[in-house]
C-alpha cells in the first residue's frame, strides 16, 4: 500500500510452497535505504488544552448560526448568484460539513429552477460556470450544453472571453467536471488552460487573481484535498471586497478547532508506534506513521471520524510494512508462511514465522481485536468481517506480486492491472474507512464497494498508473517486480515516454469514470463516493511529481505542517 486490491488471486501460498527447494541457501535480501522519518518525537507529546478547546468549540457554535441565518434563512430565495457564491466559499473554506442540508436545499431549488433560468443570464461566464459545477458535484445532471452559448458561428469559444479572466477561471474548474464524450469541456479545457497560462504573464491581472491562477493549473478543485484547499482559500477570501466575515471567522476557528484535535489523534498514534519500536525491529521498511496520519485526514477530517483515521493509521502502517516485505526484504518462502498465517489468522501461527515478522503478525491481530471490541460496542460487528477479508486478500495481492518476481515473470498488461490496480491500496483504504463511519454506513455500501464498482476500479487505475511513473526509476534501482510501464512496453514494444503518454490518457479517463458515479440516482450515500474521490485526491497530490510519500520532502513537509503544525491566524 501507499504506495503499491478485491479481485481474488490465482496462486496461493500452498502451491507455491511446492516450488520452494528443500535446502536453505544463504538469504540474500534486498533492501531500499529508505529515508528515515523526518519527524522525530515532534508530534509524541502533544498538551492538550481542553479549556481552550471547549471555547473554540462554542465560538464555532455561535458562529454556525450566524452564517446559516446569514446565508441560508434571510437569502432571498430567487438570488441565485449570490447564494451560489456563499455555497461555493462555504465548500472551499472547509465548513460545509456543517450546513450539509441547508446547501443540500439551496441546490435543489437551483437544480429545479435550472432549465428556466439557464437561458436568462446575461451570458456571464462566470456564474453559468459556477452554476454548472456546484450541481455536478452534488450529483445533479445538467447539460454541458449551456455553454454552446459562448462560442461564435464558427464553434470556437469567443475570443472576448478571453478578457473575463474570473469567468474563465471559473470555466476552466467547471471543465473537469466532464464525463465521457463531452467535447465541448475537452475543447473548454484546452481553451481556459491555454489563456490562463497567459493571464499570469499579464500585467493588469491582481496578483489575488495571479496566485488563484497558478494554484488552479496545479490542482483543480476537482483534486484538490478539501484541508488544504481551505487552509490556502482563506487567504485569498479574505482579500475579496464581497468576502462575509462572519464566515471567514467561522472557517478560521473551525479549522484551529479540528486542527488541535487531529493534533491530540496524532500524539496517541505516536505513543502506540514508539511503543511497538517498528523503526529499530524492522528498519527496512518505510517509517511513515506521520505521513499515513495525513493520508487519512486527506480521506476524512471531520471530528466525528475519530476512530476511523485511528484504525486506519494504524492499518496503514501495518500495510506498509507489508508492503515493503513482499517487495524487497522477505524470502519467497518467508512470504508463502507469513500469506498463509494472514489467511488462518491465528495467533498460534505466530512460530511458523521468522523473528522479524513476529511483531507485524502480532501487531495486525491486536489492532483488529482493538477494532472488535470498538465495533462490538457501537453495535457494528458486522463490519469487522469485511476490514477482516480485505485484508486477508492484500495479502494474496501482494503474493502475487511477489512470486512474478520470484519467477521472472513480466506479465501481461491485462494481467498485470487485475492483481496490481488492487494491491495499490486503494480497496483496502476505502472498505475500511467504512468502518470507522456511521449508520449511514450499512451492510449493502460494504457489498457494493467489495465488489469493486466502477469508481473504486478508476481510482484504483489512477493510483496504480501515477504510482508507477512515479516510482519507476527507483523501483528499478533497487529490484522489484515488472511495473505496468515495464508490462506495457514490453507487451507493444513502444518508449517509455509513448507509454507514459498512454497512461496519463488513461488517467484523465478514470477521472471522467469518477464525475460519472456521482450522478443521481447513486447506487450508495453520497459519503461513500466522496470517500472514494477525497482519497484520489490524496493519491494526486502525493504522485502527480514523484512519489511524495516514500521519498518525503518539501511537499510533505508543507502539507503537514499546513495541517498540523501550525494555526491559521486569527
Amino acid at each position: 500500500m501507499y504506495g503499491k486490491s478485491t479481485m481474488p488471486v490465482q496462486a496461493t501460498p500452498a502451491e507455491a510452497e511446492s516450488h520452494i527447494n528443500n535446502a536453505k541457501p544463504e538469504v540474500v535480501r534486498r533492501t531500499a535505504n529508505f529515508q528515515s522519518s523526518v519527524w522525530g518525537d515532534q508530534f509524541a507529546n502533544y498538551a492538550h488544552d481542553i479549556i481552550t478547546q471547549a471555547h473554540m468549540q462554542q465560538q464555532v457554535e455561535e458562529l454556525k448560526l450566524v452564517v446559516r441565518k446569514e446565508v441560508f434563512t434571510n437569502a432571498a430565495d430567487d438570488d441565485f448568484s449570490h447564494q451560489l457564491k456563499l455555497i461555493d466559499a462555504i465548500q472551499r473554506l472547509g465548513v460545509a460539513y456543517h450546513f450539509e442540508t441547508e446547501i443540500e436545499q439551496a441546490l435543489e431549488r437551483i437544480h429545479a429552477t435550472y432549465q428556466d433560468i439557464h437561458d436568462d443570464d446575461g451570458g456571464d461566464l462566470y456564474n453559468v460556470a459556477l452554476r454548472f459545477r456546484l450541481l455536478r458535484q452534488h450529483g445533479y445532471s445538467v447539460s454541458c450544453d449551456v455553454f454552446n452559448k459562448f462560442k461564435d458561428a464558427n464553434g470556437d469559444f469567443k475570443e472576448s472571453l478571453v478578457t473575463d479572466v474570473s469567468g474563465m477561471l471559473s470555466f476552466y474548474e467547471a471543465s473537469h467536471q466532464m464525463m465521457h464524450g463531452e467535447k465541448l469541456l475537452e475543447e473548454a479545457l484546452d481553451f481556459t488552460t491555454t489563456h490562463l497560462k497567459t493571464a499570469t504573464t499579464l500585467t493588469s491581472a491582481s496578483s489575488l487573481l495571479k496566485a488563484q491562477i497558478t494554484e488552479a493549473l496545479e490542482r483543480p478543485l476537482l483534486k484538490t484535498i478539501e484541508r488544504l484547499g481551505a487552509r490556502r482559500y482563506m487567504s485569498i477570501y479574505q482579500d475579496e471586497a464581497s468576502h462575509n466575515e462572519e464566515l471567514l471567522k467561522l472557517a478560521k476557528l473551525d479549522f484551529n478547532f479540528v486542527q488541535c484535535l487531529h493534533k491530540k489523534e496524532l500524539s496517541d498514534i505516536m505513543r502506540w508506534y514508539k511503543e511497538l519500536d517498528f523503526a529499530r525491529r524492522m528498519p527496512f521498511a518505510r517509517d511513515r506513521i506521520v505521513e499515513l496520519f495525513f493520508w487519512e485526514v486527506g480521506i476524512y477530517f471531520e471530528p466525528q471520524y475519530v476512530f476511523g483515521r485511528n484504525i486506519l493509521t494504524k492499518l496503514g502502517e501495518i500495510v506498509t510494512v507489508m508492503d515493503d516485505v513482499y517487495d524487497a526484504f522477505g524470502t519467497f518462502e518467508e512470504l508463502v508462511r507469513l500469506t498463509e498465517a494472514i489467511e488462518r489468522w491465528d495467533a498460534s501461527c505466530m512460530d511458523q514465522l521468522p523473528d522479524y515478522m513476529q511483531p507485524l503478525y502480532q501487531t495486525l491481530l491486536d489492532v483488529f481485536n482493538e477494532v472488535e471490541e470498538e465495533l462490538i460496542q457501537q453495535g457494528r460487528s458486522y463490519r469487522l468481517y469485511y476490514a477482516k477479508e480485505i485484508m486477508k486478500n492484500q495479502a494474496r495481492l501482494y503474493f502475487a506480486e511477489a512470486r512474478w518476481f520470484h519467477e521472472g515473470c513480466t506479465p501481461r498488461m491485462d494481467e498485470y492491472m487485475r492483481v496490481a490496480a488492487d494491491s495499490v491500496g486503494n480497496t483496502m483504504i476505502a472498505v475500511v474507512s467504512l468502518v470507522g463511519m456511521g449508520d449511514i454506513i450499512t451492510k449493502e455500501a460494504f457489498e457494493w464497494l467489495t465488489n469493486n464498482p466502477k469508481i473504486l476500479r478508476a481510482s484504483n487505475t489512477i493510483f496504480r498508473l501515477m504510482d508507477d511513473i512515479a516510482g519507476h526509476k527507483f523501483e528499478k534501482e533497487r529490484g522489484h517486480v515488472a511495473s505496468s510501464i515495464d508490462c506495457y512496453m514490453n507487451e507493444y514494444g513502444v518508449s517509455e515516454q509513448e507509454t507514459i503518454d498512454v497512461f496519463n490518457k488513461r488517467i484523465a479517463d478514470s477521472w471522467k469514470d469518477i464525475n460519472e458515479e456521482f450522478m443521481r440516482p447513486t447506487a450508495v450515500p453520497m459519503a461513500v463516493l466522496n470517500l472514494v474521490l477525497n482519497l484520489t485526491q490524496v493519491v494526486d497530490l502525493l504522485y502527480k511529481r514523484g512519489d511524495a510519500f516514500t521519498h518525503v520532502g518539501k511537499l510533505m513537509k508543507d502539507c503537514i505542517a499546513a495541517l498540523f503544525i501550525d494555526p491559521v491566524p486569527l
